[in-house]
């Protein structure tokens, strides 16, 4: 009976450890914000980068047109090419973007909110659910449009299907490409998405609003051997590392990364820098602190019946009547006894074919 409720309970808790596996896994996929690099490439032959920057960091968009012309040198010195047909193809993305506030008004409302002012392919990475028309580029000519939340697009319009609609932000018109829904539930609403979003061009925010300065960057670029993207942007983004920190958002969710996580449990929410995460790293953090603690569980419930297979093989061994050497003798003796069947099996065919027995001798 015992023997039962042992293996009852090993097959249990090797379910709940299936389980809790699936459920963190499931998790780490809905972080569409940290998923880039298999958006990008199927050949996992990429790395996602993030930098988080300091007021004091003195980010500009010049430096990060200099950087940008770096990586084209230091792929084409890595012999890292664009082998593509589409001559459309990149071998990179990237996008920046500022923290702030910045009013905007129609002919119903005005309205103050919190705003994110973006440069770069921003919405490649951070592909927001759109509830009406598209989202706009940073790398775009005209740099006067905005993409609203859905609260800022009924306080504004009285409605969410806006698209094409104009805002004047400090008295100049800007086109709404696009509504999205701001995400909900308790972790977003900690990481800093419980109040009115809208997203303007970096341009906007710093001509008509409150900026706080780039303090976020981010790029999707080859990753031919480990750390090659994560290291190149530490040497050459330009900024001391008191200043900064950078992170590959590409392995965060990997089981290395979350025992990584697991062994620095207490300590690692210590941050001495002066840097203020944006929400969708808030959130990142939020649901990597889950999958750590998931990850934890997991161990335990696995350790069970892994002890008890142990303890199985060892008993199993102990009595099983038989030694490595006795092992040997057989493979031998299986060994001897195939030659011997394979040495019969040629003399019988030479005997049928009628190979006289000086050369059958002389064969064998």
């Amino acid at each position: 009976m015992k023997k039962y409720v042992l293996s009852i309970s090993a097959g249990v808790s090797f379910l709940i450890f299936l389980i809790l596996l699936l459920a963190s896994n499931h998790m780490a996929q809905k972080q569409l914000s940290q998923q880039m690099a298999e958006r990008w490439s199927e050949e996992k032959d990429v790395a996602q980068v993030s930098c988080f920057f300091s007021p004091n960091a003195g980010i500009t968009k010049d430096s990060i047109e200099e950087f940008e012309h770096s990586m084209d040198q230091a792929l084409l010195e890595a012999s890292i090419t664009q082998e593509s047909e589409n001559p459309g193809a990149r071998l990179w993305a990237d996008a920046y973007s500022a923290d702030g506030r910045i009013t905007l008004t129609t002919g119903r409302a005005s309205l103050e909110a919190d705003a994110i002012g973006i440069g770069g392919d921003f919405f490649l990475f951070h592909p927001e659910k759109l509830l009406a028309g598209s989202y706009f580029s940073g790398n775009d000519l005209m740099q006067d449009y905005c993409v609203l939340d859905e609260d800022a697009a009924w306080q504004l319009f009285g409605s969410n299907d806006v698209a094409g609609m104009t805002v004047y932000i400090s008295g100049v018109p800007h086109m709404v490409t696009g509504v999205i829904e701001r995400q909900d539930g308790r972790l977003a609403s900690a990481a800093g998405l419980d109040s009115t979003l809208v997203y303007v061009s970096y341009e906007t925010l710093e001509l008509y609003g409150k900026n706080n300065g780039i303090n976020h960057y981010e790029i999707v670029m080859p990753n031919p051997v480990s750390n090659f993207a994560l290291n190149h942007v530490k040497e050459n983004i330009g900024v001391e590392e008191k200043e900064m920190e950078v992170l590959e958002n590409t392995s965060r969710y990997s089981l290395v990364s979350r025992l990584k996580l697991l062994m620095a449990f207490g300590t690692r929410s210590m941050n001495g820098k002066a840097i203020i995460y944006p929400y969708w790293e808030n959130i990142a953090r939020g649901y990597e602190d889950i999958i750590v603690l998931l990850t934890g569980l997991m161990l335990l419930f696995l350790l069970y019946p892994v002890i008890l297979l142990l303890v199985v093989f060892i008993r199993w061994w102990r009595h099983k009547g038989w030694t490595l050497k006795d092992v040997w003798h057989w493979c031998r003796d299986w060994m001897e006894r195939r030659m011997e069947q394979a040495r019969e099996r040629r003399k019988t065919l030479r005997s049928q074919r009628g190979v006289p027995k000086s050369e059958e001798e002389e064969i064998l």
